[in-house]
């Protein structure tokens, strides 16, 4: 995984951690600073590959799909009962992004995609994990071909349909509090008012 030189650093070492769920790795690297000068560096890095996320929205009706599921890391972090409203995702696992979001999508929600629109990419947690998050939006309607959902394995996911307005509004009182949800979330939401 070691990165190409450049100008301004050189990676001398990176020693594996754990490699248990994912992989988290230590690197001493070399950094020329705004001064001019080199220091040398260590930093820890998470590596869990990189995933996409999507937000079904159906417009005739103002609904989005979202998801309800356990992340234990909310819970270790004060959320009582470690449940967590977000939009669909998953891992790219050496998929195409849009290949990828649409399995996801039929794993996580049941529903069958085709069309979907990439409105960004951005890095979630930059001091420390190396993921990079592909954002989309797709339509959906009642007459949308659909599956059971749920996820796969030991995953139990419930699915949920609101009203955009309502989760505008359960994520003012802190009721979604998923970084990547309220992204795509206010990203349809600005949308909305430019096209009015």
């Amino acid at each position: 995984m070691l990165a190409e030189p450049t100008e301004r650093v050189e990676i001398t070492e990176e020693k594996v951690l754990s490699d248990n769920w994912y992989v988290l790795r230590r690197f001493t690297f070399n950094y020329l600073g705004k001064n001019g000068e080199w220091t040398t560096q260590q930093r820890e890095a998470y590596d869990r590959g990189n995933g996409a996320t999507i937000l079904l929205h159906n417009p005739k009706t103002d609904t989005v799909i979202l998801t309800r599921q356990f992340r234990l890391p909310t819970f270790v972090n004060g959320n009582p009962t470690g449940m967590l409203i977000e939009a669909c995702a998953g891992l790219l696992d050496d998929e195409d992004p849009e290949d990828a979001i649409r399995r996801e999508t039929e794993e996580e929600t049941g529903y069958r995609i085709q069309s979907v629109e990439k409105v960004m990419e951005a890095y979630m947690s930059p001091g420390s994990v190396t993921e990079k998050l592909f954002f989309y939006l797709a339509e959906y309607t009642a007459d949308t071909e659909r599956t059971d959902g749920g996820g796969i394995d030991e995953e139990e996911i419930d699915i949920l349909e609101l009203s955009v307005r309502q989760a505008m509004a359960m994520m003012e009182r802190g009721e979604i509090m998923d970084g990547k949800t309220i992204m795509l979330l206010q990203y349809l939401r600005l949308k909305q008012l430019s096209q009015n």
